[in-house]
């Protein structure tokens, strides 16, 4: 005989995993093993008909060979079932969303999963086997996922349960016969226990957390205490509740928590009771209720956790001002170090806050010079630095403040922001490093140190582990940073090792330059060093360091900082995250910023509001990245990229600056794409103003599929980024290309090209037209005229396939028509060198093409000829 049994008690999570089972082992009896909560009790009133559940004496446990336990393995909650599963031969499933603890039942089936719901374990192995489900139990299926994660906003609800829940739905569910079993009003016993409970609540603070403990006793079971223990905590707001209750002959304990700092599941373990970290309950037989209560406030006491106060969140040191300094030095000091606000103070007392809204306001009413003690704002919110981090949230809100001053003996020690507030309050408790770990599954832990090793090369691979001994060695700390690091979690090459220093970044590139014996750059102003290999490998060392702007769209300037302002200075999120090198540290990922999760969800974000304005090549930036990885501009982050090209920032950019962000995108395999997003953004006119983009669009669109073609043919076309330019000026006149050139510092040679392009391409496509007639020797020598980096211009323009062909013809003419005589041999001729041999093998070439030499002595005697007939024309010799 098979069975399906849960858990004393029996509450809908468990109804409902029994009857998820039965569809998983259609020849089981689902048996309860005692007493069922109230709402189990009325759901069963109305349909036991629909359910066939066995009655407990009605089972022969001699017979039973199976046993399926859902959402329980403890033992002291089956009741007399208990006792089968020590008999041998019987074997035994679980199916549980309860973490393992001492005591628990072993299976030889064991699906145990951290989820807010038994069910959902279940509903999920039903989705795998396609087995179908009817209205009715979908919503018994749902009942039981909305009853254990309280409608599906508990803390313990995964994606999985919501997951689940959307399934159930599809199926037919019934959200109105869920909601009537979830909101049943209290029984009079249950409203009489609750106002006991209220009653007897007595509060107080653990380590600065706010407890509540009731107790009560009844004479008769009541059922429902999770759900009063849950009223209670919606009731009195506090950061848990405890409730116990002696009902017949046993002590019921049940606990509910709101915060990191108290873990009910593991208190509630000392009275060997289970559940989760937010909510557990225990039962406790032949101990009188003060005992238990009495015990039960020594082990919270020795349990919870210090809270997080402001002294782990804060930023030290701070940068403040005084009542003297101006409105526009203020604004200079926010936007160098990226503050929205500013302490003001005065003889070491904080006396005010200036904001940049209220430097803003100054402005505009011309007062830059005023200084900030007209503008601050004077009634301050501080506290001090053990102040739970809860306060302070609340203070937020209360205040509608942005930031909150932390003092310590009338000395400013530190800030709060609202974006430290709300790192916590999301699960992203700062350490001194927060490490996580950026990968496309979030279960591999923080350390990268194996993916690393996998993607880097072995010389990369090598230097990073030199770089670990070397910082050990000189008492440094070293890391890897920027775009390597983002480039080692997507697995893509990238072979620019960039390296910061915690330290002396120069002596550190010193001491590995004399470690390889190879060259070393330093540049003691930037605090920068490049370490550079006989190959021309190089690996970049800097200080760790912060760079800020004088102002918007300047050079930046540099100061010696720690890594996390650093990796602040960075243009996105995906290029502000660092890999730890040092000790055992070694391999952990450092994220500041989000970088991990944009990273995860494809978003290019910048980590403040003035990045753009600060750096407007960030705009082109921004761009790049987001084509070349296939990801979207962050909604926030497009606005300001908006607000960017209204004001015009990238007119402040210096030719030199703009055109090495455009170089970039030129050379990218994605170029197309990029200034196709460019002209969307309203970048483009800053960077091709006398280019009209929907004259170039197409062949712009075609030039990469042209540059891959000319590969496979084996005519690799030269510098990249020079193919994008000439499409991008193809139509443009022979002055106005010019000019641009000119604006972007191109060398003679590479104008040469851009106006032989101009001149060439034209004839080139046409002569392919009428390839039929014209002459091999000439289509050849308008190809010839042709820089390569023309060639793919020449392909995308082509347009029908036989006119492509007919270029791939000319190139392997152009190819194949080089003669076999050369310089040497008309010199044996007794020629001095000089503008006839290139006269010569010119017309060699073409007679080649045109079909009228062809082996090696029809050249020479192609040559002779054409030779002496220029000795009768012009008497040389």
């Amino acid at each position: 005989m098979e069975i399906i049994t849960t858990h004393t008690n029996t509450d809908l999570d468990a109804l409902a995993a029994m009857v998820a089972a039965q569809k998983l082992y259609p020849e089981a009896l689902m048996v309860f093993p005692g007493k069922l909560s109230r709402n189990v009790e009325e759901f069963m009133a109305l349909h036991k008909d629909a359910l066939a559940v066995t009655s407990l004496r009605d089972v022969d446990l001699e017979r039973v060979r199976l046993v399926v336990l859902v959402d329980t393995k403890n033992p002291r909650r089956l009741g007399k079932l208990a006792e089968v599963l020590k008999r041998p031969g019987v074997e035994v499933h679980i199916y549980d969303h309860h973490p393992w603890a001492e005591g628990d039942v072993r299976g030889t089936v064991e699906v145990v999963e951290d989820v807010g719901a038994t069910v959902t374990l279940l509903v999920e192995k039903i989705r795998e086997q396609g087995i179908p489900l009817n209205p009715l139990e979908a919503t018994i299926l749902a009942l039981g996922i909305y009853g254990d994660t309280g409608s599906l906003v508990f803390t313990n609800t995964t994606p999985r349960d919501l997951a689940a829940a959307a399934f159930l739905l599809e199926k037919g569910a019934n959200l109105g016969v869920v909601a009537e079993f979830l909101g049943r009003p209290m029984t009079e016993e249950q409203k009489s226990l609750l106002k006991s409970l209220l009653l007897s609540a007595q509060r107080y603070q653990v380590n600065g957390v706010k407890v509540l403990l009731a107790t009560a006793a009844v004479d008769e079971f009541v059922v429902g205490l999770a759900v009063l223990t849950h009223t209670i905590s919606e009731i009195e707001r506090l950061d848990a509740v405890f409730t116990v209750v002696e009902m017949e002959d046993r002590v019921h304990i049940v606990g509910r928590s709101k915060v990191a700092q108290v873990d009910v599941q593991e208190i509630l373990a000392s009275f060997g009771g289970s559940g989760h970290p937010a909510a557990a309950s225990a039962t406790v037989k032949g101990v009188p209720l003060a005992r238990v209560a009495e015990k039960l406030r020594q082990v919270i006491e020795q349990k919870v956790r210090p809270p997080l106060t402001a002294a782990g969140i804060m930023s030290s040191p701070v940068k403040t001002v005084t009542p003297a300094t101006t409105i526009n030095e203020a604004g200079r000091i926010m936007l160098r170090y990226g503050h929205t606000g500013l302490p003001v103070v005065e003889d070491g007392r904080l006396v005010g806050v200036i904001s940049r809204r209220d430097v803003e306001k100054a402005n505009l009413h011309g007062l830059s010079h005023a200084p900030v003690k007209g503008f601050m704002s004077h009634n301050v919110i501080w506290v001090t630095p053990d102040v739970p981090v809860t306060e302070i949230m609340q203070l937020m809100i209360e205040h509608d403040i942005g930031r909150v001053p932390v003092v310590d003996n009338g000395r400013l020690v530190g800030i709060v922001s609202r974006t430290d507030v709300l790192r916590t309050m999301h699960g992203e408790l700062p350490s001194r490093y927060r490490t996580l770990y950026a990968g496309h599954v979030s279960s591999a832990g923080s350390n990268v140190a194996g993916l690393m090793r996998r993607v880097l090369g072995e010389r990369e691979w090598e230097l990073v582990c030199q770089a670990r001994e070397i910082a050990a060695g000189m008492g440094c700390k070293v890391y890897i940073a920027g775009g390597v690091v983002r480039d080692i979690l997507l697995k893509a090459e990238n072979l620019d090792l960039d390296l910061v220093v915690e330290g002396d970044g120069i002596a550190f590139a010193g001491e590995m330059a004399r470690h390889y014996g190879v060259t070393l750059r330093s540049h003691p102003k930037f605090g920068t060093a490049e370490i550079v290999f006989p190959d021309g490998f190089k690996v970049d060392v800097v200080t760790a360091r912060v760079e800020y702007y004088e102002y918007p769209a300047a050079l930046p300037r540099v100061e010696s900082s720690s890594l996390r302002q650093d990796l602040y200075r960075r243009d996105f999120t995906i290029n502000a995250m660092a890999i730890d090198l040092n000790g055992e540290r070694f391999g952990e990922l450092i994220d500041y910023f989000g970088g991990r999760q944009d990273l995860q969800e494809g978003l290019i974000r910048v980590l403040y509001n003035l990045s753009f304005i600060e750096d407007p090549t960030r705009l082109l930036r921004a761009v790049r990245f987001e084509q070349r990885y296939g990801f979207k501009i962050e909604p926030q982050t497009l606005k300001l990229v908006h607000e960017a090209v209204r004001r015009e920032v990238l007119n402040r950019v210096s030719r030199e600056r703009l055109w090495e962000e455009t170089k970039h995108i030129l050379a990218e395999e994605k170029a197309g794409k990029m200034l196709l997003r460019l002209h969307q953004l309203g970048l483009w006119p800053f960077i091709f103003r006398e280019v009209d983009f929907w004259q170039v669009q197409g062949v712009l669109g075609e030039l990469g599929d042209a540059l891959a073609l000319l590969e496979e043919w084996g005519f690799p076309c030269g510098e990249r980024w020079l193919c994008y330019f000439l499409a991008v000026v193809h139509r443009s006149s022979p002055d106005a290309a010019q000019e641009l050139c000119l604006r972007y510092h191109f060398n003679k040679r590479q104008i040469q090209k851009v106006l032989a392009t101009l001149e060439a391409w034209p004839r080139v496509l046409s002569l392919l037209g009428q390839y039929e007639q014209a002459p091999r020797s000439r289509l050849a020598e308008e190809v010839l005229a042709l820089p390569r980096e023309a060639y793919p211009l020449v392909l995308a323009l082509a347009g029908e396939n036989r006119v492509r062909e007919r270029f791939h013809q000319v190139l392997l003419l152009v190819k194949n028509s080089r003669p076999t005589v050369d310089g040497s041999f008309i010199k044996s001729l007794g020629y001095r060198p000089g503008p006839l041999f290139r006269e010569a093998l010119d017309a060699v070439r073409r007679a080649k093409l045109d079909g009228l030499v062809k082996t090696s002595e029809e050249e020479k005697a192609f040559v002779q000829e054409f030779l002496r007939r220029r000795q009768g024309e012009d008497g040389l010799v």
